[in-house]
């Protein structure tokens, strides 16, 4: 007779998040500041879920996870069965339980969250798909029926890997494009390895690999292959070529030096910790310098941190408004927090200052959110509340705009003012040229690695649609 669950665990075991390395070790160390869960502790962490009958946590989830279902399954040991059911929703479960701001999504949503503290819904998901890999879980493409047609990807972040995964698991050829040697885009060189190990990317590789997807890596197209080469090449392509052009600020003393660029900086410490020639992406060493880092987002977080294990002498974020009306991440603002980063919080920033071209400080003035309208609120400066803080190196990290090549034009692929690329709304995901599809950040502006997925799963049904009502001429690549 099966033992009946316990509804009342989560009395009796409160939420426990996974162990981090002492603060000692993981603020001078690229490598993620959290430990491994043990079987024990995912299991009884997982038995806290009270399985609702309409699970709050699902519909906040933007892949609409099994979340009760596979939590269910880490509590009885059945690790294979949890990692196919994670599969079933989400193409790269081990980042998203990583990376995902749980805090603001899934975790958020969870019945226990108030009161008595949410499942630790994200470490579980992480412990999963770690174990099931770790003994040797792969897909299961027995009964995949093999398609006759090829599909080309431009982009090998979580977009383009999410298509792809979808596509093989529908018996269809997939070539992966893509100008790094490494997959994964930026969640292999724009986020940290504090946060996500390279290494992780690179056992997805193996998985994708091994499923059948192929990788051309080091391949930029128009300049190793043209648009138009890839269009003969292939039945219908995919775009998943993310958002790079930064937000600009406009302050007076910028054209003196001591700027930063947010994305090169990170994307430059990667290479250099693995020994990477990234051209474009020079690797920038702030140890010793007064870094102030311009921002309220996951990108702030990921460049103060950075800064810190570099050894900068001092690191702060200035930030418009409070914590509160912060876009990133809780959890990262508090890591940041504990590891020394100092934050100024309700600060605006007014101008560089500068000796002998050498940038020493930073003018700012403090503000207070005024709310009119109903919209956001807004912040207010203080008069009189001017104050300098030190800087020798200062990093802006608002956000990134869409970056649109010109031979997406060239090939028929029409854009916004803004540059993101238009939906047609014939298929979800289709762009105004029928045989190309487009998601993520491209076609929404920045947004959530999980958000990316998602949309991606949902384009790649669009291609299996397109293909199986066009018919179009066979160009297995």
């Amino acid at each position: 007779m099966a033992q009946k669950p316990d509804v009342f665990a989560f009395l009796e075991h409160p939420r426990q998040d996974p162990d981090v390395y002492p603060l000692k070790i993981r603020k001078t160390e690229f490598r993620e500041i959290y430990k491994p869960m043990t079987a024990e502790e995912a299991s009884g962490q997982a038995e806290r879920c009270l399985d609702c009958g309409n699970p709050y946590c699902e519909w906040k989830c933007p892949v609409h996870n099994y979340i009760p279902n596979w939590l269910k399954l880490a509590e009885a040991g059945r690790i294979m069965e949890a990692a196919d059911l994670c599969h079933e929703t989400n193409s790269l479960p081990e980042v998203c339980g990583r990376i995902c701001p749980q805090d603001r999504l899934c975790e958020q949503a969870c019945t226990l969250q108030t009161g008595f503290g949410a499942v630790t819904i994200g470490a579980i998901e992480r412990y999963i798909v770690d174990e099931a890999l770790k003994q040797g879980w792969r897909p299961d493409l027995s009964r995949v029926r093999t398609k006759p047609w090829s599909v080309g990807i431009v982009g090998a972040g979580p977009a383009g890997l999410a298509c792809a995964d979808i596509m093989t698991r529908n018996g269809i050829s997939v070539t992966v494009y893509d100008r790094y040697p490494e997959i994964g885009g930026l969640l292999s060189f724009g986020i940290p390895d504090f946060k996500l190990e390279l290494q992780v990317m690179r056992r997805r590789r193996e998985v994708l690999e091994g499923a059948g997807v192929h990788f051309k890596l080091n391949c930029e197209i128009g300049r190793d292959i043209q648009a138009n080469e890839l269009q003969k090449m292939h039945d219908a392509l995919f775009f998943g070529l993310g958002t790079y052009t930064p937000v600009e600020a406009s302050l007076p003393g910028m054209d003196k030096g001591g700027i930063v660029p947010a994305m090169e900086y990170l994307i430059g410490q990667t290479g250099h910790l693995y020994g990477m020639d990234l051209p474009g992406y020079e690797h920038i060493d702030l140890k010793g310098e007064d870094v102030l880092v311009l921002g309220g987002g996951d990108t702030a977080m990921d460049c103060v941190r950075t800064a810190l294990r570099q050894g900068a002498a001092s690191v702060h974020c200035v930030y418009r408004r409070d914590q509160q009306n912060m876009p990133g991440s809780q959890r990262e603002v508090n890591h940041a927090m504990k590891e020394g980063v100092r934050f100024e919080f309700n600060s605006q920033p007014l101008r560089l200052i500068h000796e002998d071209r050498k940038l020493v400080g930073l003018e700012i003035a403090k503000t207070r959110l005024v709310t009119s309208g109903g919209g956001r609120a807004r912040p207010e400066i203080i008069s009189g509340s001017e104050q300098v803080l030190p800087a020798s190196a200062l990093i802006f990290a608002f956000g990134y705009r869409p970056s649109p090549p010109q031979w997406l034009q060239d090939i028929g692929v029409d854009t916004d003012e803004g540059g993101l690329v238009s939906m047609k709304q014939r298929l979800p995901g289709q762009t105004s040229n029928p045989a190309i599809f487009a998601a993520g950040d491209m076609v929404r502006g920045s947004d959530l690695v999980v958000t990316a997925i998602a949309d991606a799963r949902e384009t790649a049904q669009s291609i299996i649609q397109y293909l199986e009502m066009a018919q179009p001429q066979l160009k297995r690549a």
